[in-house]
């Protein structure tokens, strides 16, 4: 009786194709292919790859660029699949660079074991979520630097722009500006000024509205995919959010409150070596936006919870200064939020 060779795979990704290598348990090349960056191409390359052998595993490239669309066929199909980080440079000088020899690279970092995050399924609620996010952060710049183009043109305008609307608070500003009914005269620069100005603040009306409508949705799915952690003390809904956006669809890929600190940068690294064994440094990596959500909470608690500000009067009489305290509530904070992550049924 035979017995069916297991192998890996790895595929460095790209907008148009995506090369694909397969190795067996040994490390060993068996193949390198190429195919096209769609549905069609998805299935060519599983098949592909069954071709070979039972698949372990297959380390992607970019699964939250490039290699998105292929990590959920994949996934849907029910192979496992890890996050491959691109080679160091030393790597990259011995060997050269190619699709070839990435593709082959991802293959063996899935098979070591050097590759081993699950990347996240992007094929649920948290996904429509960071979708609407995008979108926010989007319309919330463009209407900061149209409120600031518009304030701008105010206090250069001519005079009769000035001295009618340079006071004016932002609410009350945007709204007379907007009912504007210019009319050609004599000055073309003031008719040309009060053109452009009532575009400028109908502009911000409707990303408003916009707004608005985005943060009403965001309301309804934060609500409803994780209704204990929008409960916390000082977590908001655009907070939390953003937190789940860093869990993903699938959190049960982290396995431990550990895992999940790591990932949003708030646990410390250790940093000792030799006589200076022990030591641990502020950690720099991990997810920048859920570690400013983290920021905010903790802030949010140390101006109003009261709780948070005794145990901030005790670490102060112990000589702690504030950045230290806020490092070992961010802590606090992951560890908590952990537990109100969705987790799998």
């Amino acid at each position: 009786m035979s017995m069916v060779r297991r192998v890996v795979g790895g595929v460095d990704t790209h907008a148009d194709t995506h090369v694909a290598a397969v190795i067996d348990h040994n490390g060993g090349t068996l193949a390198v292919e190429s195919f096209p960056a769609d549905h069609t191409g998805y299935e060519s390359l599983l098949g592909w790859l069954v071709s070979h052998g039972e698949i372990s595993r297959v380390g992607v490239e970019g699964t939250g660029s490039w290699g998105v669309g292929l990590s959920r066929f994949l996934h849907k199909h029910g192979v496992v699949v890890v996050e491959v980080d691109r080679q160091n440079r030393q790597s990259r000088r011995r060997v050269g660079k190619s699709d070839a020899t990435d593709a082959v690279a991802a293959a063996r970092a899935a098979l070591s074991g050097s590759a081993a995050v699950v990347p996240k399924t992007r094929n649920g609620p948290v996904e429509q979520i960071r979708i609407l996010m995008v979108a926010r952060r989007s319309a919330r710049s463009q209407r900061i630097d149209t409120l600031n183009q518009l304030r701008h043109l105010v206090f250069t305008g001519p005079e009769p722009i000035r001295s009618r609307f340079k006071d004016r608070p932002k609410t009350g500003l945007i709204t007379e500006v907007a009912k504007l009914r210019p009319r050609k005269g004599s000055d073309p620069v003031l008719f040309t000024t009060q053109v452009t100005i009532r575009g400028l603040a109908r502009r911000i009306q409707m990303l408003n509205t916009e707004i608005k409508n985005l943060d009403s949705m965001l309301t309804g799915l934060v609500g409803e995919t994780a209704p204990s952690l929008v409960e916390l003390y000082g977590v908001g809904t655009e907070t939390a959010a953003t937190l789940l956006i860093t869990a993903g669809d699938n959190p049960q890929r982290l396995r431990t409150e550990r895992s999940w600190a790591h990932l949003c940068g708030v646990c410390p690294i250790p940093a000792g070596s030799g006589k200076t064994d022990g030591r641990h440094r502020l950690n720099r990596g991990g997810d920048r936006q859920a570690n400013a959500a983290f920021y905010r909470i903790v802030l949010t608690r140390m101006s109003s919870h009261p709780e948070t500000k005794t145990y901030v009067a005790r670490k102060r009489a112990e000589g702690k200064n504030t950045p230290e305290i806020m490092r070992c509530l961010k802590r606090y904070v992951a560890r908590e939020t952990f537990k109100h992550l969705p987790r799998a049924a």
